[in-house]
């Protein structure tokens, strides 16, 4: 029988394809925004002729009616991700939810561990050949239609054509629906608020060109993107995209080239968004569909470099345990993908798993960075596997740091309203000693404006403001100095640094206590190779001034791009003057000052050479 004979005999309506469902079946939806919703309809309106029928699936954008009060004896629902149109039921008993990584679902229905009897689906015409495509949804829809025993399709010329695993020949099909809806749509903020702009733009500020990308949904994803415009040779492999990504794709910021798996591909399992999306992809042999256990095998993931894995959380304790599927006791999304690709990201060469959320919640009344999870929350990423976490705040850089300097670091990324208790619950752990009590200096929000990558000689190096964090690199940094550097600093031969010493150092107030350090390597590698810093005398409005540099990166510029970033810094803030002070020996301080044009001052009776540079318009200081 020809394929066009076989679409004719299994045309039927919608009504007749469900009746082939029987009672005690397991019967998975097709997810997201492919859900075929006249099958579904048809399914609840069949009620009546099925009993303890269970239904499945990832996540749909229509409608939900089988977890409808009284329908209980007829369909039990069972989430493996928790979706806006059966949240209620979930939360009041009505329905079920399954936690698991979004890579294991297809092997747990392939195994017979939740068989799938049947299963409901939307799908393009079929070509020439009798194949029709899944479109924009692979996911687990693939692994039900292997194993179920009834497969019931909605053909509707709506749904793209899309390349890589999405086949579906007419003779594997039980059932045809004809229709022509259009396509259930994701709408996009038409704005994207200010707290997501901060904390995209520090994400930005982590991707490189040639970074492989996976982004979610959302206000952060869609803002992450939207600041990407810079960016070149960029790459997709993501369990799904949305609107987002376009502009990228069209402007060819996003040409997959740097791939080493699927090269000059974009990969994913399903997408949602406009109708825009959904054109770009028809017959776009550039992008690729694959199911969720390809997609989001963190050996498949990995296969690239930089992959930059963007993923978002509702808290994040002070050991950096990430919650993103609960509120309390409360079961609210899912698991999903989250750690197949935090775990993907960490195996990639030069990759970057991060958790991105803003600060607070309920209008800022409340905390997401906690000194607890709340109670009944479930830790979804667990301390073990987070590398960055971000806020509108800045960045934390977890990963391979103490509990110490995790507490600090995420600390420094809470809203400047709750770091006060933070602190007093870290003191009262003993995450840090005792003796540690000059929190007010980590109060104050990091100035992250003030990072900025500069080339010095033949390098390219990181100047940013020193965090609280910094303290260990501190300490390396020192006794990495010479005799003759230390005293140049310290005007006396200082032979130590404890811990107390470098941490009250790097717990400026970006106030009136301010340093900036020079560093080479990125992230968890980075080692000082300079730092500058400033305390205000409050009665003078004058700020000491000080700098350090590393004896193996001088004469390359280091030292005065320092004193032209404190003098700026402290300006800013009104701050009249910077006095620097250092010993006559310093030959090098001295030719820098004359070369900047600074008016030095001879103090023989301790043999130094003191500057005064003043920034605004003040009294002329002694």
């Amino acid at each position: 029988m020809s394929w066009a004979h076989e679409l004719e005999a299994k045309t039927c309506t919608p009504e007749a394809a469900v009746a082939l469902l029987r009672s005690g079946w397991r019967v998975l939806v097709g997810s997201g925004c492919a859900e075929p919703q006249s099958l579904v309809r048809a399914l609840v309106n069949a009620r009546h002729a099925l009993r303890d029928v269970e239904v499945v699936h990832l996540l749909t954008l229509g409608i939900a009616d089988y977890v409808e009060e009284g329908l209980h004896d007829h369909f039990r629902h069972n989430a493996f991700f928790i979706g806006p149109n059966v949240r209620a039921a979930v939360s009041e008993g009505r329905a079920d939810y399954t936690p698991i990584f979004l890579s294991e679902i297809p092997e747990l229905i392939r195994s017979g561990q939740r068989r799938v009897d049947a299963v409901l689906l939307q799908l393009s015409p079929p070509d020439r050949h009798g194949y029709c495509s899944m479109g924009h949804h692979v996911d687990i829809q693939q692994a039900a239609l292997q194993s179920a025993r009834v497969v019931l399709a909605e053909i509707n010329p709506n749904v793209p054509r899309t390349f890589g695993d999405t086949n579906v020949h007419l003779s594997r099909i039980h059932a045809i629906v004809h229709t022509s809806t259009p396509l259930l749509e994701l709408a996009a903020p038409r704005t994207i608020d200010a707290v997501s702009l901060e904390i995209g733009s520090h994400v930005a500020r982590l991707i490189d060109d040639g970074s492989c990308l996976q982004l979610g949904i959302g206000n952060i994803p869609n803002a992450v993107l939207a600041l990407l415009g810079d960016k070149r040779h960029l790459g997709i492999h993501s369990e799904m995209f949305s609107d987002g990504v376009l502009p990228l794709l069209r402007d060819g910021n996003v040409d997959n080239s740097r791939k080493r798996l699927h090269q000059g591909k974009t990969v994913t399992s399903f997408c949602m968004g406009s109708s825009a999306l959904y054109d770009y992809i028809d017959d776009n042999p550039s992008v690729s569909f694959y199911a969720s256990d390809y997609v989001n095998d963190p050996r498949i993931i990995s296969q690239n470099d930089q992959v930059v894995a963007v993923n978002s959380a509702l808290q994040v304790d002070l050991t950096g345990q990430v919650c993103a599927d609960s509120l309390g006791y409360r079961f609210y999304s899912g698991i999903g993908g989250q750690v197949d690709f935090i775990r993907g990201a960490a195996m990639s060469r030069g990759g970057k798993p991060i958790i991105a959320l803003p600060s607070t919640a309920k209008g800022g009344t409340v905390s997401r960075i906690v000194a607890t999870l709340d109670e009944g929350a479930g830790v979804v990423t667990s301390r073990g596997d987070v590398h960055y976490v971000v806020t509108e705040w800045g960045v934390a850089y977890l990963h391979g740091r103490t509990i110490r300097e995790r507490a600090l670091a995420l600390v420094d990324v809470a809203h400047p309203d709750f770091r006060a208790e933070l602190l007093r619950v870290i003191q009262q752990r003993h995450y840090v000693h005792r003796a540690e009590a000059d929190w007010d200096a980590v109060v104050h929000p990091y100035p992250a404006t003030w990072q900025r990558r500069q080339r010095f000689g033949d390098a390219t190096l990181s100047v940013r403001p020193v965090r609280s964090t910094d303290e260990r690199a501190l300490q390396e940094f020192f006794y990495s100095h010479s005799e003759a550097t230390l005293y140049g600093r310290y005007l006396h031969l200082k032979r130590e640094l404890g811990h107390e010493e470098a941490a009250r150092l790097c717990r400026v107030d970006y106030r009136n206590r301010m340093a900036f350090g020079v560093f080479e390597g990125e992230g968890p590698a980075e080692r000082f190779v300079a730092i500058g810093r400033y305390d205000l005398n409050a009665r003078t409005n004058v700020a000491d001034l000080a700098i350090v540099v590393s004896e193996s990166w001088r004469r390359v510029g280091i030292a005065a791009a320092l004193i032209e970033r404190l003098g700026a810094y402290a300006k800013e803030r009104g701050v009249s003057g910077l006095r620097a002070k250092f010993p006559a020996s310093n030959v090098g301080m001295r030719s820098l000052h004359q070369k900047l044009g600074h008016e030095l001052h001879y103090e023989p009776s301790d043999s130094t050479w003191v500057v005064v540079l003043p920034l605004v318009d003040a009294e002329p200081v002694a």
